[in-house]
């Protein structure tokens, strides 16, 4: 009998690179989301998944470009890749790592979850040493009391001055809507007949930006109003009427097809700036500024057809 031999062994597998897009875009549930932590473009991640089907010669997705979901076959090889992705972790040699220093950041909430926490995989990956603590607040900045060591707010990018607060992202806003409940509206009606959608941390919201675009007074109690700007948005996205929306927290909703900006986003003159405590050097929270720089200018603002300043007809 012929021993058996390793070497004779022959793996029948599609393109590792395929594999992990799809396992990424499975867990995100996005392109978007898969392409951020792969630092790729989302079409990348979308011609290595297309790329896993005609290998397979199995449908993997299905639905809308928008709204993609996974067809049974592909939730059946998600839960595949997402266990032996675990075995090849788990087997992996553990590397020798410095002790970390912790960063505890200060964060609008809202911002934290739709654009910054996204994000955080990369600065991770540049910088492992560093772990980043984030906590939501609102309030104005106490570094005596507070506990963080830097923190993330919006102010006048015009008024921004000192070595240590830094505008890394402007703010655009506009009125954002489900593209359906847009496809139904009345041609020419502009905002008339929509449900006003309000958050009561930004209650001005909407007299806001008619005065910045010249858009006639509304009544600023009229409509339905939420505890949080997340739930706002995602009341507009589900279809429950139409939301002042900053180009940061709806982007990817923008690129997905979940909303859509019919009137434009408008320059609100406002900035998200990074704040440190004055005289303090500390390498953690200088490391992260100069990455929120950078990561700003991945995403400075709308494309130039969604900056035009929406004017009544």
């Amino acid at each position: 009998m012929t021993a058996w031999n390793p070497m004779d062994k022959r793996r029948d597998l599609p393109p590792f690179s395929a594999l992990r897009a799809f396992e990424a875009f499975a867990r995100h549930g996005r392109m978007l989301r898969a392409a951020d932590e792969l630092c790729v473009t989302h079409g990348a991640v979308s011609r290595q998944v297309r790329a896993l089907q005609d290998w397979l010669g199995v449908s993997l997705v299905e639905g809308p470009r928008t709204d993609l979901r996974l067809t049974p076959a592909g939730r059946q090889l998600a839960d595949v890749l997402d266990r032996a992705f675990d075995d090849i972790q788990a087997g992996l040699p553990r590397r020798a790592r410095a002790a970390q220093s912790v960063l505890r950041v200060s964060c609008l909430g809202t911002f934290a979850m739709r654009w910054l926490i996204p994000r955080l995989p990369r600065f991770y990956r540049d910088h492992p040493q560093i772990a980043v603590e984030v906590s939501e607040s609102h309030a104005p900045v106490d570094f005596r009391t507070g506990g963080y060591d830097a923190a993330i707010r919006m102010q006048s990018a015009a008024r921004v001055a000192g070595p240590e607060v830094t505008a890394f992202l402007p703010d655009y806003q506009g009125p954002v809507v489900a593209p359906s409940v847009w496809a139904e509206h009345a041609a020419g009606a502009g905002l008339d007949g929509l449900t006003r959608l309000h958050t009561r941390t930004y209650p001005e919201g909407w007299a806001e930006w008619e005065a910045r675009t010249g858009w006639p007074p509304s009544d600023g109690h009229a409509g339905t109003f939420f505890d949080h700007t997340f739930y706002m948005l995602a009341a507009a996205s589900a279809g429950l009427g139409v939301a002042i929306g900053g180009w940061s927290l709806v982007q990817d909703d923008l690129a997905d097809g979940q909303l859509v900006a019919p009137l434009g986003l408008a320059d609100t003159g406002l900035a998200y700036v990074y704040i440190r405590p004055a005289g303090q050097p500390h390498a953690a929270a200088e490391a992260f500024g100069d990455w929120l720089v950078g990561e700003g200018r991945r995403c400075a603002g709308p494309p130039p057809a969604l900056r035009a300043r929406a004017q009544p007809g």
